[in-house]
Formats: structure tokens, sequence, C-alpha cells
């Protein structure tokens, strides 16, 4: 898809978008690619749950200041995982689930009587 900035845009096409770089490139937002293709899924998560929000919050906008508000909740999810990592944010289930065979040092040490 290429768009221009004098391209008008539509939640219509918006919703046609399944890709990283197709949101990225719908919005004219620069990006990296290698580091799209490192933190896509991360990026992605954090967008579809500000749009959650911007749609509960925002039922009644224009058209136009939905797109707006999703051109920039892309750009914050983009922008979160420069400076934080996936693990940090814990968007998906199995950063928050601690694994049934895993023993921690910390209890450990309580049993042992150490702390």
């Amino acid at each position: 898809m290429t768009l221009t900035t004098a391209t008008k845009r539509t939640l219509a096409e918006f919703r046609k978008l399944t890709d990283a770089e197709d949101y990225l490139q719908f919005f004219n937002l620069p990006y990296r690619q290698d580091f799209v293709n490192v933190n896509r899924l991360h990026i992605l998560k954090q967008f579809a749950l500000l749009i959650a929000k911007i749609d509960e919050v925002f039922p009644n906008v224009s058209e136009e200041e939905r797109l707006e508000k999703y051109r920039l909740a892309l750009t914050e999810a983009y922008e979160l995982f420069q400076t934080a990592s996936p693990l940090e944010t814990k968007l998906f289930k199995v950063f928050n689930e601690t694994p049934k065979n895993f023993v921690s040092l910390e209890s450990l040490a309580k049993k042992a009587g150490v702390i």
C-alpha cells in the first residue's frame, strides 16, 4: 500500500491492514525494518490494546479524529519498545506465568533458613 500525505485515509482501509509495516506506512510513520522484525508482535499487541482503549474512551469521535488517535497510539507502541524490553512490558500471558517446574533461589533460601 503506497500512501502519500495527501491521501485520504479511511477506517475501512485501516481495517484491511494486517502487518506492522502496513500500519506504519498507512500513517506515514518512519520505522526501522530491523527493529520491526524483532519487535513486531509486541508493537502490534500494544497497538491493539491502545486501540481498544481509544474505542472505549472516545466512542463518538469522527473518523478523522479516530485515525489520528490511532496514529498516535501506533507511535507510542513503536516507541515503547525502543526503551523497554518485551519482558519488562509483560504484554503476553507467557511473561506473566511462572512455570510449574520452576523453583526460585529465593524460595530455596527461605526453606534453608538463609533468608
